[in-house]
């Protein structure tokens, strides 16, 4: 058996060694009894663990009263790809990812997990240390670390200012605080007008050109933030999750956009939780596995088919390594709707009216203990009718349902000034103590460690989890979720669509789930209501109808087929004008085909 290498980090966020008493960490350490410090206390006030003289004996994380502290036993063989550390008992990142011309590549893995310092440290933004805390590397010095292979070839060229990168970051809403003007004059800063009028038509922005950057909604920053990303004259491309805020078509518009920056020769890195374009986007696939906040592995690269099954089996076959315990299942055949013998809930002919924007809502009904999506592009209605059917708003006619019976997420959850344990622990009532509670919605949106934390302290991630996870948790009739998958990874995103679905069929109630994730949407979803229309000015709510027909509807105004992978069954993208994309728009099959 190989040797193992430790990985002891300590959350500085939960972490209070003065309401703490003495100290149990230290106290309770075999080690520190036999006079060996293999944790002391530091300068800082917080304890500190040494790696190498701890013996992984578990008392320290199981005495700490805050759950502060994680150790892991790695292969020993990791030892030596240490590629970052964050600080002593702080985040490690083990390996690199690389880019190649003409290629995308695509990272996948949790939230957490490293694929932030990775774009990082390949943008030039973040040097690594490779663990010694002490030194300061020089890029040079760094390239001799991958010796042999592309990564060396990319830091050199960082060091020797060879290469221009172009960086598209994960949080696009501080942008207004950093950018000032209209969007059209901040990308005429960028590249020459003919261009920006390209993009900007490419990218659905023609609306907002002449609108202040502080006025524009997420997914107008987001878009905004792509294009400038896009326009920059650079060898390298990195985008971090560029779906986000997005809905389906403009994900697939931005996704064209990206891959004609592969098509010139550039090199392309895109970090994304939408296995549905990532998929479409990538050649290249690396795995990053690990434990959030802890350490993160990068494993491959692997092609783009392979990577993404391999994430979704939840098994690395080269390193014979099992990260998840199982793998990540999809529907084959689209069920058939409740039509007879079931309660249903209705809605009739209604509308909603606003000062340039008007939404027709067709009549309708989900049935009980079925999930209905409901798709269509942004600013189209969908939000509109969720409040209606919430309870919150009302229609034209004065139609609404009773708040009561509903357990509504909002699109954008508020930050309240109530800790996370009182929101959840008022929500579940009596459920809230229970093991089968924690196992189904505390343990896997990682909630544990925020319990003690304030909302109005929370990153819109972190708001966004507590958010789905207080509306699952209600007794209800009715569950409304407006866009729930936003900031959540694919294995967040997986573990809530099961969820989902599981409530509807044991609890029989009614389910109305509003999402741009077509993977989100496949996994969970019995029937499918289509908005169309003009974003902006009118919108038409369509009666739902089953899943086949529904995504034929949407997917026909789109352009877009997609296919079966014959390994997973997961939803794939088929390439504009590939066989079989011709061959499913002949036949009028947009989606339940199996390659």
């Amino acid at each position: 058996m190989l040797a193992e290498h430790r990985v002891a980090v300590l959350d500085r966020d939960s972490c209070d060694s003065k309401k703490c008493g003495n100290w149990p960490c230290i106290t309770y350490c075999p080690p520190v009894r036999n006079k060996i410090e293999a944790i002391k206390m530091g300068d800082d006030g917080y304890p500190i663990i040494n790696e190498t003289l701890c013996i992984s004996c578990g008392i320290c994380v199981k005495k700490c009263p805050f759950e502060a502290i994680t150790i892991i036993n790695l292969p020993s063989e990791l030892r030596d790809s240490l590629t970052h550390q964050y600080g002593v008992n702080k985040f490690k990142l083990f390996r690199l990812p690389y880019s190649e011309p003409g290629k995308v590549v695509g990272l996948l893995g949790k939230n957490g997990i490293g694929k932030s310092t990775a774009i990082s440290i390949l943008a030039g933004v973040l040097k690594p240390n490779f663990g010694e805390l002490e030194k300061e590397m020089t890029w040079s010095e760094a390239a001799k670390h991958f010796r042999g292979s592309l990564v060396q070839e990319h830091l050199q060229k960082l060091a020797e200012r060879k290469i221009v990168t172009s960086y598209k970051p994960q949080n696009v809403s501080k942008i207004p605080e950093v950018v000032v003007g209209a969007v059209r004059q901040i990308l005429e800063r960028v590249a020459p007008a003919d261009e920006v009028d390209e993009v900007i038509k490419a990218l659905e922005l023609d609306a907002v050109a002449d609108r202040d950057v502080s006025a524009l909604s997420g997914g107008e920053l987001q878009r905004l933030a792509i294009a400038a990303c896009i326009l920059r004259k650079a060898d390298l491309y990195l985008l971090d999750e560029p779906s986000s805020f997005l809905d389906i078509r403009q994900r697939m518009r931005v996704s064209a956009e990206i891959r004609r920056l592969a098509e010139r020769g550039s090199r392309v890195v895109v970090a994304d939780h939408d296995l549905a374009v990532l998929d479409y986007l990538s050649d290249i696939i690396f795995v990053f596995y690990g434990e959030p906040s802890v350490y993160g592995v990068v494993a491959g690269p692997y092609g783009c088919r392979e990577g993404i099954n391999i994430f979704v089996e939840g098994f690395i076959p080269d390193e014979n390594l099992r990260f998840r315990p199982e793998r990540i299942e999809f529907q084959v055949k689209p069920p058939s709707r409740m039509e007879e013998g079931v309660e249903k809930l209705q809605w009739p002919e209604m509308s909603k009216t606003y000062e340039g924007f008007r939404l027709s809502i067709s009549p309708g009904y989900v049935a009980r203990g079925e999930v209905l999506g409901i798709v269509g592009p942004n600013g189209i209605g969908k939000t509109t009718f969720a409040r209606i059917i919430a309870g919150v708003d009302h229609s034209d006619e004065g139609y609404s349902f009773d708040p009561k019976a509903v357990s509504y997420k909002p699109q954008y959850p508020e930050a309240r000034d109530i800790t996370v344990e009182q929101v959840l622990r008022d929500a579940a009532a009596e459920r809230f103590d229970s093991s089968t509670y924690f196992s189904m919605i505390v343990q896997p949106f990682r909630l544990e460690k925020m319990m003690d934390r304030m909302l109005s302290e929370l990153s819109g991630g972190e708001l966004q989890k507590v958010s789905v996870a207080e509306a699952l948790s209600r007794q209800a009739e009715i569950y409304v979720l407006d866009e729930p998958s936003a900031y959540l990874d694919v294995e967040e995103r997986y573990h809530m669509a099961r969820l989902i679905r599981r409530l509807a069929l044991d609890m029989r109630v009614y389910i109305l789930l509003i999402e741009h994730d077509f993977t989100v949407l496949d996994f969970a979803s019995t029937s499918l209501m289509v908005f169309r229309g003009e974003p902006g000015r009118y919108g038409v709510a369509e009666r739902p109808t089953d899943l086949r027909n529904g995504f034929n509807t949407f997917l026909r105004d789109m352009g877009v087929t997609f296919r079966r992978d014959h390994e997973t069954k997961r939803p794939r993208v088929n390439k504009p004008g590939s066989q079989l994309d011709r061959l499913q728009k002949q036949q009028g099959e947009y989606y339940y085909l199996t390659s």
